[in-house]
Protein backbone atom coordinates (compact mmCIF):
# COMPACT_ATOMS: atom_id res chain seq x y z
CA UNK A 1 0.00 0.00 0.00
CA UNK A 2 1.31 3.31 -0.79
CA UNK A 3 2.63 5.92 2.13
CA UNK A 4 1.01 8.80 0.17
CA UNK A 5 -2.38 10.10 0.20
CA UNK A 6 -5.40 9.76 -1.85
CA UNK A 7 -5.13 10.95 -5.71
CA UNK A 8 -7.29 13.92 -5.56
CA UNK A 9 -10.25 13.90 -7.90
CA UNK A 10 -9.65 16.54 -10.08
CA UNK A 11 -6.60 18.04 -10.78
CA UNK A 12 -5.65 22.00 -11.83
CA UNK A 13 -4.83 22.66 -15.15
CA UNK A 14 -1.85 23.49 -15.61
CA UNK A 15 -0.18 26.45 -17.71
CA UNK A 16 0.61 25.68 -20.88
CA UNK A 17 3.67 26.09 -22.74
CA UNK A 18 4.72 25.38 -25.98
CA UNK A 19 6.82 23.72 -27.85
CA UNK A 20 9.50 25.77 -28.35
CA UNK A 21 9.61 26.81 -24.81
CA UNK A 22 12.70 25.95 -23.12
CA UNK A 23 11.23 26.42 -19.06
CA UNK A 24 7.92 24.56 -17.88
CA UNK A 25 6.50 23.92 -14.53
CA UNK A 26 5.39 20.07 -13.97
CA UNK A 27 3.74 18.58 -11.05
CA UNK A 28 6.05 15.72 -9.78
CA UNK A 29 4.02 12.28 -8.46
CA UNK A 30 5.81 9.68 -7.56
CA UNK A 31 5.71 6.32 -5.64
CA UNK A 32 2.10 5.48 -7.32
CA UNK A 33 0.93 2.84 -8.07
CA UNK A 34 -1.00 1.11 -11.42
CA UNK A 35 -4.34 2.55 -9.88
CA UNK A 36 -3.04 5.85 -8.86
CA UNK A 37 -1.82 6.61 -12.01
CA UNK A 38 -5.31 6.03 -14.27
CA UNK A 39 -6.68 7.96 -11.30
CA UNK A 40 -4.25 11.00 -12.36
CA UNK A 41 -5.14 10.47 -16.00
CA UNK A 42 -8.78 10.48 -15.14
CA UNK A 43 -8.25 13.65 -13.22
CA UNK A 44 -6.61 15.37 -15.77
CA UNK A 45 -9.25 14.74 -18.46
CA UNK A 46 -11.80 15.23 -15.69
CA UNK A 47 -10.33 18.96 -15.75
CA UNK A 48 -10.54 19.30 -19.92
CA UNK A 49 -6.93 18.30 -20.56
CA UNK A 50 -5.57 16.06 -23.39
CA UNK A 51 -3.40 13.37 -21.63
CA UNK A 52 -0.59 11.30 -23.18
CA UNK A 53 0.88 8.74 -20.90
CA UNK A 54 4.53 6.96 -21.53
CA UNK A 55 5.12 3.64 -20.09
CA UNK A 56 6.57 0.10 -20.94
CA UNK A 57 5.82 -1.95 -18.12
CA UNK A 58 2.64 -4.12 -17.31
CA UNK A 59 1.64 -2.01 -14.47
CA UNK A 60 1.46 0.74 -16.83
CA UNK A 61 -1.39 -0.74 -19.36
CA UNK A 62 -4.27 0.53 -17.46
CA UNK A 63 -3.01 4.26 -17.46
CA UNK A 64 -2.19 3.84 -21.05
CA UNK A 65 -5.81 2.77 -21.66
CA UNK A 66 -7.17 5.35 -19.97
CA UNK A 67 -4.84 8.24 -21.23
CA UNK A 68 -5.92 10.16 -24.48
CA UNK A 69 -2.78 8.81 -26.33
CA UNK A 70 -0.92 6.15 -24.82
CA UNK A 71 2.62 5.85 -25.74
CA UNK A 72 4.86 2.82 -25.71
CA UNK A 73 8.71 1.66 -27.00
CA UNK A 74 8.97 -1.42 -29.39
CA UNK A 75 10.97 -2.77 -26.52
CA UNK A 76 8.12 -3.11 -24.14
CA UNK A 77 6.06 -6.19 -23.02
CA UNK A 78 3.45 -7.06 -24.82
CA UNK A 79 0.38 -6.50 -22.92
CA UNK A 80 1.61 -2.45 -22.70
CA UNK A 81 2.45 -2.16 -26.64
CA UNK A 82 -1.36 -3.48 -27.08
CA UNK A 83 -2.86 -0.38 -24.76
CA UNK A 84 -1.04 2.13 -26.46
CA UNK A 85 -1.75 4.51 -29.09
CA UNK A 86 1.71 5.01 -30.24
CA UNK A 87 4.84 2.74 -30.19
CA UNK A 88 8.16 3.84 -30.48
CA UNK A 89 10.66 2.70 -32.97
CA UNK A 90 13.20 5.24 -32.63
CA UNK A 91 15.02 5.08 -29.16
CA UNK A 92 14.27 9.28 -28.57
CA UNK A 93 11.47 11.25 -27.01
CA UNK A 94 12.08 14.08 -29.36
CA UNK A 95 9.95 12.09 -32.07
CA UNK A 96 7.13 12.96 -29.93
CA UNK A 97 7.89 16.66 -30.57
CA UNK A 98 8.45 16.26 -33.98
CA UNK A 99 5.19 13.97 -34.63
CA UNK A 100 2.92 17.10 -32.30
CA UNK A 101 4.53 19.67 -35.07
CA UNK A 102 3.76 18.11 -37.72
CA UNK A 103 0.36 17.20 -36.59
CA UNK A 104 -0.29 20.59 -35.79
CA UNK A 105 1.09 21.39 -39.73
CA UNK A 106 -0.97 18.81 -40.82
CA UNK A 107 -4.02 20.38 -39.10
CA UNK A 108 -3.52 24.19 -40.08
CA UNK A 109 -3.55 23.74 -43.54
CA UNK A 110 -6.73 21.20 -43.28
CA UNK A 111 -8.07 24.58 -42.10
CA UNK A 112 -6.64 26.89 -44.98
CA UNK A 113 -8.78 24.22 -47.06
CA UNK A 114 -11.75 24.41 -45.40
CA UNK A 115 -11.85 28.54 -44.95
CA UNK A 116 -11.19 28.90 -48.85
CA UNK A 117 -13.22 26.03 -50.10
CA UNK A 118 -16.50 26.72 -48.06
CA UNK A 119 -15.88 30.55 -47.83
CA UNK A 120 -15.52 30.63 -52.08
CA UNK A 121 -18.39 27.78 -52.26
CA UNK A 122 -20.66 30.26 -49.96
CA UNK A 123 -20.31 33.28 -51.87
CA UNK A 124 -20.70 32.00 -55.30
CA UNK A 125 -24.02 30.71 -54.30
CA UNK A 126 -25.17 34.11 -53.39
CA UNK A 127 -23.75 35.76 -56.86
CA UNK A 128 -25.25 32.64 -58.95
CA UNK A 129 -28.45 33.56 -57.16
CA UNK A 130 -28.28 37.55 -57.48
CA UNK A 131 -27.23 37.53 -61.25
CA UNK A 132 -30.01 34.37 -61.88
CA UNK A 133 -33.04 37.09 -60.88
CA UNK A 134 -31.40 39.77 -63.60
CA UNK A 135 -29.75 37.47 -66.17
CA UNK A 136 -32.47 36.14 -69.33
CA UNK A 137 -29.73 33.43 -69.25
CA UNK A 138 -27.38 31.09 -67.16
CA UNK A 139 -24.91 33.19 -66.18
CA UNK A 140 -22.09 30.09 -66.04
CA UNK A 141 -22.54 26.96 -67.41
CA UNK A 142 -22.68 24.11 -65.73
CA UNK A 143 -19.40 22.62 -67.51
CA UNK A 144 -18.01 25.91 -66.88
CA UNK A 145 -18.63 25.21 -63.13
CA UNK A 146 -17.11 22.00 -62.98
CA UNK A 147 -14.06 23.17 -64.69
CA UNK A 148 -13.58 26.11 -61.77
CA UNK A 149 -13.88 23.64 -59.23
CA UNK A 150 -11.58 21.12 -60.80
CA UNK A 151 -9.17 24.67 -61.72
CA UNK A 152 -9.22 24.87 -57.96
CA UNK A 153 -8.81 22.12 -57.14
CA UNK A 154 -5.65 21.38 -58.34
CA UNK A 155 -3.84 24.40 -56.89
CA UNK A 156 -6.09 22.67 -53.55
CA UNK A 157 -3.65 19.79 -53.53
CA UNK A 158 -0.51 22.09 -53.13
CA UNK A 159 -1.60 23.16 -49.87
CA UNK A 160 -0.59 20.24 -48.48
CA UNK A 161 2.69 21.13 -48.92
CA UNK A 162 2.83 24.71 -47.57
CA UNK A 163 3.98 26.40 -44.88
CA UNK A 164 2.86 27.15 -41.63
CA UNK A 165 3.39 30.29 -39.71
CA UNK A 166 5.03 29.37 -36.61
CA UNK A 167 2.27 31.06 -34.38
CA UNK A 168 -0.19 28.28 -35.56
CA UNK A 169 1.60 25.15 -34.75
CA UNK A 170 2.74 26.80 -31.33
CA UNK A 171 -0.28 25.96 -29.90
CA UNK A 172 -2.77 23.11 -29.81
CA UNK A 173 -6.43 23.46 -31.97
CA UNK A 174 -9.12 22.20 -32.16
CA UNK A 175 -12.31 22.30 -34.77
CA UNK A 176 -14.02 25.00 -33.56
CA UNK A 177 -17.17 25.05 -36.22
CA UNK A 178 -18.80 28.14 -34.99
CA UNK A 179 -15.26 29.68 -35.97
CA UNK A 180 -15.09 28.35 -39.35
CA UNK A 181 -19.20 29.48 -40.24
CA UNK A 182 -18.61 32.93 -39.10
CA UNK A 183 -15.12 32.78 -41.52
CA UNK A 184 -17.27 31.29 -44.35
CA UNK A 185 -20.29 33.70 -44.02
CA UNK A 186 -17.38 37.33 -43.71
CA UNK A 187 -14.98 35.98 -46.74
CA UNK A 188 -17.67 35.05 -48.31
CA UNK A 189 -20.26 37.91 -48.48
CA UNK A 190 -16.94 39.84 -49.13
CA UNK A 191 -16.73 37.44 -52.50
CA UNK A 192 -19.83 38.46 -53.48
CA UNK A 193 -19.78 41.39 -53.32
CA UNK A 194 -17.44 41.86 -55.79
CA UNK A 195 -18.88 39.21 -58.01
CA UNK A 196 -21.95 41.53 -58.53
CA UNK A 197 -19.43 44.11 -59.37
CA UNK A 198 -18.27 41.95 -61.71
CA UNK A 199 -22.04 41.34 -62.99
CA UNK A 200 -22.87 45.37 -62.87
CA UNK A 201 -19.43 45.60 -65.37
CA UNK A 202 -20.61 43.21 -67.95
CA UNK A 203 -24.40 44.29 -67.56
CA UNK A 204 -23.38 47.60 -68.25
CA UNK A 205 -20.82 46.80 -71.36
CA UNK A 206 -23.69 44.71 -72.69
CA UNK A 207 -21.33 41.94 -73.67
CA UNK A 208 -22.22 38.94 -75.31
CA UNK A 209 -23.32 35.97 -73.05
CA UNK A 210 -20.30 33.90 -74.26
CA UNK A 211 -18.11 36.69 -72.86
CA UNK A 212 -20.51 37.39 -69.40
CA UNK A 213 -20.03 33.60 -68.66
CA UNK A 214 -16.19 33.92 -69.57
CA UNK A 215 -15.54 36.77 -67.57
CA UNK A 216 -17.13 35.76 -64.27
CA UNK A 217 -15.46 32.12 -64.98
CA UNK A 218 -12.38 34.14 -64.81
CA UNK A 219 -13.10 36.29 -62.31
CA UNK A 220 -14.30 33.12 -59.80
CA UNK A 221 -11.30 31.13 -61.01
CA UNK A 222 -8.66 33.94 -60.12
CA UNK A 223 -10.18 35.05 -56.94
CA UNK A 224 -10.22 31.99 -55.49
CA UNK A 225 -6.57 31.01 -56.37
CA UNK A 226 -5.29 34.66 -54.71
CA UNK A 227 -7.65 34.51 -51.56
CA UNK A 228 -5.97 31.50 -50.71
CA UNK A 229 -2.60 33.16 -50.52
CA UNK A 230 -4.58 35.71 -48.49
CA UNK A 231 -6.18 33.79 -45.86
CA UNK A 232 -3.20 30.89 -45.70
CA UNK A 233 -1.72 33.09 -43.17
CA UNK A 234 -2.88 35.65 -40.15
CA UNK A 235 0.55 37.93 -41.12
CA UNK A 236 0.09 40.23 -44.48
CA UNK A 237 0.22 38.01 -47.06
CA UNK A 238 3.26 39.16 -48.80
CA UNK A 239 5.35 38.76 -45.57
CA UNK A 240 4.49 34.84 -45.39
CA UNK A 241 5.88 32.72 -48.16
CA UNK A 242 3.80 29.96 -49.18
CA UNK A 243 5.66 26.66 -49.91
CA UNK A 244 7.29 26.97 -53.88
CA UNK A 245 4.78 23.80 -54.87
CA UNK A 246 1.94 25.63 -53.63
CA UNK A 247 2.97 29.34 -55.36
CA UNK A 248 4.20 27.36 -58.38
CA UNK A 249 0.87 25.93 -58.87
CA UNK A 250 -1.06 28.96 -58.03
CA UNK A 251 0.79 30.47 -61.09
CA UNK A 252 -0.04 28.12 -62.88
CA UNK A 253 -3.73 27.59 -62.46
CA UNK A 254 -4.06 31.32 -63.18
CA UNK A 255 -2.04 31.58 -65.96
CA UNK A 256 -4.12 28.37 -68.28
CA UNK A 257 -7.47 30.21 -66.85
CA UNK A 258 -6.10 33.20 -68.41
CA UNK A 259 -4.87 31.16 -71.68
CA UNK A 260 -8.35 29.14 -71.98
CA UNK A 261 -10.58 31.94 -73.49
CA UNK A 262 -7.74 31.93 -76.66
CA UNK A 263 -7.09 28.04 -76.86
CA UNK A 264 -8.55 25.94 -79.49
CA UNK A 265 -11.60 24.76 -78.69
CA UNK A 266 -12.54 27.10 -76.40
CA UNK A 267 -16.21 27.42 -77.61
CA UNK A 268 -16.65 24.05 -76.78
CA UNK A 269 -16.36 25.04 -73.46
CA UNK A 270 -18.61 28.31 -73.88
CA UNK A 271 -16.01 30.19 -73.97
CA UNK A 272 -15.28 33.51 -76.08
CA UNK A 273 -12.46 35.70 -76.15
CA UNK A 274 -12.31 39.24 -74.58
CA UNK A 275 -11.48 42.34 -75.34
CA UNK A 276 -8.35 43.60 -73.99
CA UNK A 277 -9.89 46.32 -71.94
CA UNK A 278 -12.66 43.90 -70.25
CA UNK A 279 -9.64 41.59 -69.35
CA UNK A 280 -7.59 44.81 -67.61
CA UNK A 281 -10.88 45.69 -65.42
CA UNK A 282 -11.10 42.13 -64.41
CA UNK A 283 -7.97 41.75 -63.35
CA UNK A 284 -8.36 45.06 -61.75
CA UNK A 285 -11.30 43.46 -59.74
CA UNK A 286 -9.10 40.73 -58.72
CA UNK A 287 -6.41 42.60 -57.14
CA UNK A 288 -9.21 44.82 -55.45
CA UNK A 289 -10.54 41.51 -54.03
CA UNK A 290 -7.42 40.42 -52.96
CA UNK A 291 -6.98 43.99 -51.09
CA UNK A 292 -10.08 44.08 -49.62
CA UNK A 293 -9.76 40.48 -48.33
CA UNK A 294 -6.60 41.30 -46.61
CA UNK A 295 -8.20 44.12 -44.74
CA UNK A 296 -11.20 41.71 -43.94
CA UNK A 297 -8.72 39.42 -42.53
CA UNK A 298 -6.75 41.92 -40.74
CA UNK A 299 -10.11 42.78 -39.11
CA UNK A 300 -11.45 39.58 -38.33
CA UNK A 301 -8.26 38.16 -36.89
CA UNK A 302 -8.00 41.49 -34.49
CA UNK A 303 -11.51 40.28 -33.37
CA UNK A 304 -11.37 36.52 -33.67
CA UNK A 305 -7.76 35.71 -33.01
CA UNK A 306 -7.56 32.03 -34.77
CA UNK A 307 -4.95 30.64 -32.23
CA UNK A 308 -7.37 31.23 -29.68
CA UNK A 309 -10.72 30.51 -31.46
CA UNK A 310 -9.97 27.29 -33.04
CA UNK A 311 -7.82 25.81 -30.19
CA UNK A 312 -10.34 25.98 -27.32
Amino acid sequence: MSAFPPVPSTVPKTPHFSLCESRTQADVFAEVDPNQKEQIILAFKRSGVSVGFLGDGINDAPALHAADVGISVDTAVEVTKQAASIVLLRKHVEVLAEGIEEGRRAFANTLEYVFVTTSANFGNMFSMAAASLVAAFLPMLPKQILLLNLLSDLTALAIATDRVDPDLVAHPRRWNVRYIQNFMVTFGLVSSVFDYLTFGLLLALAVPVAQFRTGWFLESTLTEIFVLLVIRTGQVFYRSRPSRTLLAASLAVAGVTLLLPYLPGAGLLGFAPLPLGLLVALLALTALLVVASELGKRFYVARHPLSGEVAR
